[in-house]
């Protein structure tokens, strides 16, 4: 019996999905969509979740859609519509997770692979890792997500040369980019680095991070007065929190906060 295409673990607090189709590097197939739409589910519901790890199985992320699907060219029209429509049902709750998300990239994030480390609040990736819009080279237009988050990291200009080119970005450049969070030498140094940075939100305030995640996500479709309504809306439930109360109490009597990003090195 073959392995699920999507593995998920819990430790620690830490969610870990890990795209698992090593001999096709990770290529996103049918399965894959469903096991990371049940991982997501998942990870969301969670309440013992405070970050969650995406990840590729053999030395890949993702190399993007599986091409063996695209050879089936009886599925046209409407229906293939539906099924890329399909993707959005589960993408956006990747995106918008109120959870922090780290994307650890090893090897080839190609397609919709790009779009799917770009879903991650943080990206980090080994010296080998690669990131790519491919769909120009077979005649597409990038999907899952990828058009619209793109321009918001990169910027509008840089996002259609990427686009148009469809060529390969290498983990420095992406780093120059905003597109990738931190660089590490290879596979070990990547897991080693993605947990550590996970741990670092233990002890933070999961509601206040979940919708500072929320409203800032929204910060290019909503006007400044819109933002200002959720924002007051957010503190004013983040205010009567057991989080904050403990925080002001440790504040007053002058011990350690619970969550001290600079301490918890």
């Amino acid at each position: 019996m073959s392995e699920p295409a999507v593995l998920t673990s819990v430790e620690d607090g830490i969610g870990t999905i890990t795209m698992n189709r090593p001999e096709a590097r990770n290529a996103l197939n049918q399965d894959m969509r469903r096991g990371l739409a049940e991982a997501v589910a998942r990870m969301r519901d969670d309440a013992g979740v405070h970050t969650v790890i995406l990840t590729g199985a053999g030395g890949a992320f993702c190399s993007g859609g599986d091409i063996t699907h695209m050879l089936d060219t009886a599925q046209t029209g409407l229906p293939w519509r539906e099924r890329i429509r399909g993707l959005h049902h589960w993408f956006p709750e990747l995106v918008n997770l109120e959870k922090p998300v780290i994307a650890a990239v090893d090897g080839p994030a190609f397609g919709a692979g790009l779009s799917l480390a770009l879903a991650a609040d943080f990206v980090i990736a080994t010296q080998r890792a690669s990131f790519c819009a491919v769909f120009g080279r077979i005649g597409l237009v990038p999907d899952l997500g990828c058009m619209h988050l793109l321009p918001r990291i990169v910027g509008r200009q840089k996002a259609k040369e990427l686009v148009f080119t469809a060529r390969v970005v290498s983990a420095r450049e992406a780093q120059q980019l905003d597109m990738v969070y931190d660089v590490v030498q290879d596979a070990d140094a990547l897991q080693a680095a993605a947990l550590q940075l996970a741990r670092r939100f233990g002890e933070a305030s999961s509601a206040a991070i979940g919708m500072a995640k929320n409203i800032m996500n929204q910060a290019f479709e909503l006007d400044a007065r819109t933002m200002a309504e959720l924002e007051a809306y957010a503190q004013t439930m983040c205010r009567s929190s057991a989080y904050h109360l403990d925080a002001v109490q440790r504040f007053s009597a002058k011990e350690p906060l619970r969550f001290d990003w600079d301490r918890k090195q």
